[in-house]
């Protein structure tokens, strides 16, 4: 009886044991930490018919543009692999085609987006009006918006990262990009 009673405390005590141990489940997928400078911006002032300020961390690109399609630049911030385009027209009655084709291109994200949110700027005194569409989700683009006075000038803009799209991974730069597209925004004023 007495080899029975040891036997079976060695099981349960081999039992207790293992279930202290810790398991060889796989570890979920880390991703590096993003150190994001402070927010400081500069104004751009040139030969364009608009004026902005900018983020210092950022360059001021001219990109190609196609011809009768306005003139295309970008702010870029290559230590992020991140732009945000932009794309001047200037409006010849043509406001609500422009205006539909952006909101179009920010929909063609639809079967890739969890959830796509529309946030409408209108300062008045400034003569700008727009509309923001923050992309949620795995999307080429998680931000595009446009921006108008409705008479002259158009000005259309969307945040890309070089990079394979991730909501996860994206996340903080995606939040601290999109704070300098609302300021980029709501500092823009038309020449």
């Amino acid at each position: 009886m007495m080899r029975t009673n040891s036997f079976f405390f060695n099981i349960v005590i081999a039992f207790v044991l293992m279930a202290c141990s810790e398991g060889n489940a796989p570890k979920p997928r880390g991703y590096f930490r993003i150190s994001f400078p402070e927010k400081d911006y500069r104004l751009f002032d040139s030969i364009y018919p608009f004026a902005f300020e900018y983020p210092v961390y950022g360059t001021i690109v001219k990109e190609d543009s196609r011809p009768g399609e306005g003139d295309w630049i970008s702010v870029s911030f290559p230590q992020y692999k991140a732009k945000i385009h932009l794309s001047y027209r200037y409006l010849k009655g043509n406001l609500d085609q422009l205006s539909e084709d952006a909101r179009n291109l920010a929909y063609k994200h639809t079967y890739k987006a969890d959830a796509i949110d529309e946030r409408v700027f209108s300062n008045p005194e400034k003569r700008v009006y727009g509309v923001l569409y923050d992309i949620r989700g795995n999307a080429a683009s998680s931000i595009q918006f446009y921006i108008t006075d409705s008479s002259r000038h158009y000005l259309r803009g969307a945040l890309y990262f070089r990079c394979e799209p991730n909501k996860d991974s994206l996340a903080p730069a995606i939040d601290f990009f999109s704070r300098d597209v609302v300021h980029l925004i709501e500092t823009l004023r038309w020449k």
